[in-house]
């Protein structure tokens, strides 16, 4: 076998989901395996090149995890005009990501980046257009289609289990402290519009991808933001004023391969959990349902769907969730960061398949800025085809 280093520039890996998602359990991940397989020969060896503004930080992720002391660097620029960095990966704000991945691209550097990929549709139009003209491949981060229990329910949809596909109902959320008298588990910009937060800007990419995946071409947007809780406080400790959205409330509609399909998703990080898992989908079709969450998928078919009867005066003597039928796994499901990290290191490096690129990810910043507009308007909005 040949070894082949991998220098991968990665920005933002002090943050939540650069660290933990990107470096540890994707990049890190795969030098534990002893390297990625092209199945040609050669192994490829990602070697991480801590970028961000805090090197103090940088410095004790390193030492964290035995990483080479040079690989560090608080000087974007000079990263890129390193002709040993092949691929430049962004998790870091949202509001620098256009003229960071614009830089990279003019580099040469094949670029992997978190999602939205620019605050706005042009922007993230044009990103695609400058990858394509200059011949470098891109990434952008879908994680949730690897998710183990949308895999399951991906494997319903290929085996025709619902027969012709209705309706998708989605629930994300959870409460996220204010950061008064418990810490908020998610930093103070994501709910600030001036820097690039909000809960639209955040979660209608994924739900773009998500159901353009899995079921079709979404065709309209009809939404509702709000901000329910105006102040918060900050990480050190200091309120501030919340200018962007902590929840969304969706209608879409899908251009089906079966026919038309109405999804509804509701998106807050002001909703206390009562379900099995943090997102849930429920797909409704002619011949079964399922409910898929991260990792578990149950189904209930036609041929054992009991007949319920409204009855308010009489308590259920069952349970509604019993009546439900678990998927199995039939099969071991990796790291849903790591997969897709794989799969691009392959499309780089061997020329395998890939369609998760930029304009893609301007799929899901046309999906974000539709549905503010919808929201701003109060009306349904067409969504348009992306071309380049």
């Amino acid at each position: 076998m040949t070894r082949k280093t991998v220098r991968i520039a990665m920005n933002g890996v002090t943050g939540r989901m650069g660290y933990r998602q990107h470096l540890v359990r994707s990049i890190l991940a795969l030098r534990e395996q002893g390297g990625l397989d092209l199945g040609d020969g050669t192994v490829l060896w990602p070697e991480p090149v801590l970028v961000g503004r805090r090197e103090h930080a940088l410095k004790a992720i390193a030492e964290r995890h035995g990483l080479d002391g040079a690989n560090i660097s608080t000087d974007v620029d000079a990263v890129l005009a390193d002709d040993s960095v092949d691929i430049f990966f962004d998790a870091a704000m949202t509001s620098g990501r256009e003229e960071i991945l614009k830089k990279a691209i003019a580099a040469g550097k094949h670029v992997y980046t978190e999602k939205p990929t620019a605050t706005g549709l042009e922007g993230a139009v044009e990103l695609a257009r400058l990858a394509r003209e200059k011949g470098v491949r891109s990434g952008v981060v879908q994680d949730k289609l690897f998710l183990p229990g949308l895999l399951k329910l991906k494997r319903l949809i290929d085996g025709g289990f619902f027969g012709r596909i209705l309706s998708v109902r989605g629930e994300f959320g959870y409460w996220v402290f204010e950061g008064d008298w418990q810490e908020a588990q998610r930093p103070s910009w994501n709910y600030r519009s001036e820097d690039g937060g909000g809960i639209v800007v955040d979660m209608f990419p994924h739900w773009e991808y998500v159901l353009h995946e899995l079921f079709g071409r979404v065709t309209s947007v009809t939404a509702l933001a709000a901000t329910h809780i105006p102040t918060r406080w900050d990480e050190n400790g200091k309120p501030y004023d919340a200018t962007a959205d902590d929840s969304a409330y969706g209608i879409f509609e899908i251009e089906g391969s079966g026919g038309p399909v109405v999804a509804q998703i509701n998106s807050s990080w002001d909703v206390r959990v009562n379900r099995d898992e943090l997102v849930e989908f429920q797909v409704d079709g002619t011949e079964g349902s399922a409910v898929a969450g991260l990792r578990n998928c149950r189904v209930q078919h036609r041929s054992s769907t009991p007949k319920p009867v409204w009855n308010p005066d009489l308590p259920a003597t069952y349970s509604f969730r019993d009546q439900w039928q678990e998927v199995p796994d039939n099969t071991e499901f990796d790291n849903g960061f790591k997969v897709q990290w794989e799969l691009f290191l392959k499309h780089v490096y061997a020329g395998a398949d890939y369609h998760w690129d930029l304009l893609a990810g301007a799929r899901g910043v046309q999906m974000a800025e539709l549905g503010l507009k919808s929201s701003a308007e109060g009306r349904r909005l067409d969504v348009p085809e992306i071309s380049l």
